[in-house]
């Protein structure tokens, strides 16, 4: 298979589109469109984004290959003007997005470009792609990673993965969300998410009993031995078998085990029982991992329950956020430019309510308090307006507008930061383990009753007066 040139990982109608708007004069018409989505996976109260680093690696390589070219030319539906407009194809436009990590809330920008309307309109499709499912990946991540109760959670899941993708990204996605380390080893190559692992049933199975298994494991591994205690029998074997090990092989050495690990059964029941047999045998220290088709809501209840857990590994209901495998961002056109730099903001109306979009050329506040730097809420501007953070800030609901706040001690931060001006990448992509970290002291400003699973509180995304006046006059015109 020739390698492939994600130029053309674009859906056909932003290249139909593109043609038209060659042909009809509007090739350098400036477009604004904002990549945004418009509800929280599985009712949670916020999102994290993610995916922006593969953003901008496909936006710097953007080109149409002679290939290319000729394919789309035996499609018999393009205009030679338009193949050889692509064929000197590159990205100038500009682009802001939140930076990776940032928490997020429906129906704010994500993601905003201004470019020659045919530049935005091809990207669009992979910028949907990235952010869709890195976003979807590492909000179901944080909330199993939040579950957990600062146990260390691995994530397990690229053989149930939608292919090779989305195991890679989703587990780099995964660590962003908060998770601890990955079991696949080419994102940590690709990285730096530290990769993890030790034996599957197989290791058992190819010994002739369950305690050579463990014994020539400790022998192999002694300074990071975790054994895997539940392909026969528990507590009749495993953990017997296990303690024996770690009893005439590391020992001696002068070294302790680091963990078992349940992976059937009932966990909870057994990881009690077991956490009784190995501090018995003077092996208090020895953690108890437990996996096998867990997610947030089960470690949950283990936890309530009493489990003697100290770590978990969450494989397919992570790694394909299998309770609500949909993030549904959307990226839609908000406004166009005149040849004399003036901005006509557009809008969608649609009978279904969510639907209808914020329109113009925008930038979105986050306020926080100055006390305890918790969010109080985001307010989206038009693109000139700026706060003053020492006079009073009123926020009003845009749907019930007789809700009102009026906030004075408060300090404000623009989300959208730039990423291409002109064409040329301006930011400086972060290291991944320094998006990590930003993550974590994002959820942190979050009030506890956002962070709720069931039934969180509403995080306001207010609109300035001067936008939802502009918002306002589009609907009751009809344009």
């Amino acid at each position: 298979m020739t390698e492939l040139n994600y130029t053309m990982l674009c859906d056909f109608y932003e290249l139909t589109m593109g043609n038209g708007y060659l042909l009809n004069g509007m090739d350098s018409k400036i477009a604004y469109f904002d990549l945004f989505f418009r509800r929280v996976p599985d009712e949670g109260g916020f999102a994290v984004a993610c995916g922006l680093e593969q953003i901008i690696d496909y936006i710097e390589d953007l080109h149409f290959s002679d290939d290319d070219i000729s394919y789309l030319r035996s499609k018999g539906v393009f205009s030679e003007e338009f193949l050889k407009y692509l064929a000197d194809f590159r990205f100038t436009g500009d682009v802001w997005a939140v930076p990776e990590g940032t928490v997020i809330f429906p129906n704010e920008p994500i993601i905003t470009v201004r470019a020659p309307a045919i530049q935005a309109q091809l990207i669009e499709t992979y910028l949907l792609l990235c952010v869709n499912h890195q976003s979807l990946i590492a909000t179901k991540a944080n909330r199993i990673a939040r579950a957990a109760q600062g146990r260390a959670v691995s994530e397990f899941g690229s053989r149930r993965a939608h292919g090779a993708d989305a195991a890679i990204l989703g587990a780099r996605a995964a660590g962003i969300g908060g998770v601890k380390n990955t079991a696949c080893t080419i994102t940590d190559q690709l990285f730096g998410f530290p990769a993890t692992g030790t034996m599957a049933h197989s290791w058992v199975q190819m010994f002739d009993s369950e305690y050579d298994a463990f014994a020539a494991y400790c022998k192999c591994y002694p300074d990071s031995t975790v054994l895997l205690v539940d392909t026969f029998n528990v507590l009749k074997s495993g953990i017997p078998n296990a303690i024996k090990a770690f009893d005439d092989v590391l020992k001696p050495l002068g070294k302790r085990p680091v963990g078992v690990r349940l992976d059937s059964g009932d966990i909870t029941y057994l990881s009690k029982k077991a956490r009784k047999m190995l501090d018995g045998a003077g092996y208090p220290d020895c953690k108890i991992i437990a996996s096998n088709s867990l997610d947030e809501y089960i470690i949950r209840d283990m936890i309530f329950q009493g489990a003697a857990i100290d770590g978990f590994g969450v494989g397919e209901r992570l790694i394909t956020a299998r309770s609500e495998p949909v993030f549904g961002g959307v990226y839609k056109l908000v406004a166009v430019e005149d040849t004399d730099g003036s901005i006509t903001p557009k809008i969608k109306i649609s009978e279904n309510v969510v639907k209808i979009t914020n329109p113009h050329f925008k930038k979105v506040y986050r306020i926080y308090d100055r006390v305890n730097h918790k969010a109080i809420a985001d307010l989206l501007c038009v693109h000139d307006e700026v706060l003053n953070e020492n006079e009073p800030l009123t926020l009003f609901d845009p749907n019930f507008t007789w809700k009102k706040k009026t906030v004075t001690d408060f300090e404000a931060r623009e989300l959208l930061v730039p990423i291409f001006a002109g064409g040329k990448l301006v930011y400086k992509k972060p290291a991944y383990a320094d998006i990590v970290a930003y993550a974590a002291k994002e959820v942190d400003t979050l009030w506890d009753e956002v962070t709720r699973f069931e039934n969180p509180h509403n995080y306001y995304v207010d609109l300035s007066k001067k936008l939802w006046d502009i918002k306002n006059d589009l609907l009751n015109s009809g344009r």
